[in-house]
């Protein structure tokens, strides 16, 4: 199979409101550029540097979404190109990506990680921690960022009805999180879904997906 016929296959299974991001963390970029030549355009990466790196090599009309955990400290080596981060799980981190924004004149869009998994080994905020950086008066003073929507990651199970669970959680969390009327804020993206269960995340709700192996076969841990 190759790439281009995945991505293919994968986007005429999504309907048309559907964003897909196509994970290409640890591929290289002539696996990238053959996913970009079949159309793609946007691509989730869960390592800054590497993202950065990619970003040198490949065509400048490329959306990167950084979807993986964000170490403030390396926010910088992304603030002059990064599209949407999806990991935001502190107000701490909006701070620093608000500040590195500036430094290049740009406002950068924003989710916020809303833990909906039991596992405690899945990163993210609560619906209340949400609500309250949104009515915040810290918050409504960072001009340089923008809080788009809301990301989750379901447990790792095979148990469809946990996962489903999880997936309308999110979906009831960013509806309530809607109804905040809050400055630097423009709800509408519902980032859940990956390769085994964007299908259910889709059915749930969901607007984005991230995508990896279903496009460019499983990884090399």
């Amino acid at each position: 199979m190759s790439i281009q016929n995945n991505l293919n296959t994968i986007k005429q299974t999504l309907p048309e409101h559907i964003t897909l991001v196509a994970v290409s963390k640890t591929k290289p970029v002539s696996d990238l550029m053959e996913a970009y030549n079949a159309g793609q355009r946007i691509f989730g990466e869960n390592k800054i540097q590497e993202m950065a790196e990619k970003h040198e090599e490949m065509p400048k009309d490329i959306a990167w979404h950084m979807i993986g955990h964000v170490q403030r400290n390396k926010v910088k080596y992304m603030a002059s190109f990064v599209n949407l981060i999806h990991g935001v799980e502190s107000f701490k981190l909006l701070k620093e990506i608000n500040k590195q924004a500036l430094k290049h004149d740009r406002v950068i869009d924003c989710l916020l990680q809303i833990k909906i998994a039991e596992e405690d080994s899945k990163f993210g905020m609560s619906q209340n921690e949400a609500s309250d950086i949104l009515q915040s008066e810290d918050y409504s003073v960072l001009k340089n960022i923008k809080i788009t929507g809301v990301m989750g990651m379901a447990t790792f199970t095979d148990d469809t009805l946990q996962i489903e669970k999880e997936f309308k959680l999110l979906k009831s969390t960013f509806e309530d999180l809607k109804a905040i009327n809050s400055a630097n804020t423009n709800l509408h993206t519902i980032s859940m879904g990956m390769s085994g269960d964007y299908q259910l995340a889709i059915a749930c709700g969901s607007t984005m997906v991230r995508v990896g192996s279903s496009i460019f076969g499983s990884r090399n841990k």
